[in-house]
């Protein structure tokens, strides 16, 4: 198979859809890889780096989206991209459609396969794709909200830590999963006062055990987020419901009674953001106030640490990315159920229940598709 990899064209977007070891696996396994010149340059990822490992560098990315059979990138296809894309084709990256409905149009009728890291699934029921990125995104949360905090963002003044004598910054983090944890790991280590939120009481057992009494665990209700962030200093919206909108679980009521300054990092925004008020925001321009309320909602944030960010999610999607490669996308999900559940749209169908309710667009189930 001729496999493409595009340079990331989203505002202040660094990260590179394969590693040059990844394009060596690859070539081991008998693919071609095409390369867009300085993919991956602004990471220290050189094309003589991806040459060495037996890739073609291409000039432009015309090229790519002209002749590769599949298209591995990180993050969902601009406008200008999703124009290129044709039938036959695999498109193989992060998608987050149940918020976009122009990008599932778009998608549906350019007549590809296109197939969402954040949808694939484990035997444990995980999303084995979307966790690296989480992992990052739950610890850039709270450097982006301690910096936030600060009096020239329009913060509060706080110091998440405190210092002897003055108490510490109150950070709440809705949703206990891998964002939420990670944000609460580096929230505790800066010595804040950290509370978790969340509707899965075995999820809340699971933190209680993990971190003590350092960390405290509080079962989500309307009454307890309204009260909690009313006197939070840092509010993180780390809430998932995989492939599905996320509920808004901060109104803009909510918003108008937190205090002046208080900082609102929402790392779910990508899926539609946790506050009524949030709105996406780019590295270029991260913040704005509303209501007073600093609100952070970059959509991308792991690309502010975009050497990072590129190995950790190489590691996940490799086994995937090479499946695909060497079964084919139809044979490849027909083996493989957790990559079935990746499938967001084939031949201009809506093929995952969650994107299309949230679009409220029909569904056709994969399964269909495969026979």
């Amino acid at each position: 198979m001729l496999i493409g990899v595009p340079k990331e064209i989203k505002i202040h977007e660094y990260r590179v859809g394969l590693t040059p070891a990844s394009v060596r696996e690859l070539i081991h396994h008998g693919h071609a890889v095409i390369i867009e010149k300085n993919a991956g340059e602004a990471i220290g990822l050189h094309n003589s780096d991806y040459e060495n490992a037996g890739a073609q560098i291409v000039p432009e990315a015309e090229e790519i989206f002209s002749s590769a059979e599949m298209i591995v990138k990180v993050k969902e296809p601009q406008k200008s991209e999703v124009a290129r894309l044709s039938e036959n084709q695999i498109l193989f990256t992060y998608l987050h459609l149940a918020a976009d409905l122009p990008q599932a149009e778009q998608l549906c009728r350019s007549g590809c396969t296109a197939i969402a890291y954040e949808t694939v699934t484990d035997k444990a029921g995980h999303l084995p794709l979307l966790a690296p990125m989480s992992e990052v995104a739950g610890r850039m949360a709270i450097q982006a909200g301690a910096h936030c905090l600060e009096m020239e963002q329009g913060g509060r003044g706080m110091l998440l830590g405190g210092v002897p004598g003055v108490g510490a910054a109150r950070v709440v983090i809705l949703g206990g999963g891998v964002v939420g944890t990670n944000a609460a790991r580096m929230a505790m280590g800066l010595e804040a006062h950290v509370t978790v939120l969340d509707r899965n009481l075995a999820r809340l057992q699971e933190l209680d055990m993990q971190f003590g009494p350092m960390l405290n665990t509080i079962y989500s209700t309307v009454d307890a987020v309204e009260t909690l962030i009313a006197e939070a200093d840092l509010v993180i919206g780390a809430v998932l419901v995989p492939g599905a909108a996320t509920p808004k679980l901060i109104t803009e009521n909510m918003v108008r009674q937190m205090r002046r300054g208080t900082v609102l990092v929402d790392v779910a925004i990508d899926q539609g953001g946790s506050a009524e008020t949030s709105r996406p925001t780019s590295h270029a321009d991260p913040t704005y106030r509303e209501h007073d309320v600093v609100h952070y909602c970059v959509t991308n944030m792991p690309g502010a640490v975009a050497r990072t960010s590129t190995f950790a999610l190489n590691n996940a999607t490799l086994p995937f990315v090479l499946a695909l490669a060497d079964k084919g996308w139809r044979q490849a999900m027909t083996d493989d159920p957790h990559l079935r559940a990746g499938l967001n749209i084939h031949d201009g169908r809506i093929t995952h229940d969650a994107v299309a309710q949230a679009l409220g667009l029909g569904l056709t189930a994969p399964e269909t598709l495969l026979r």
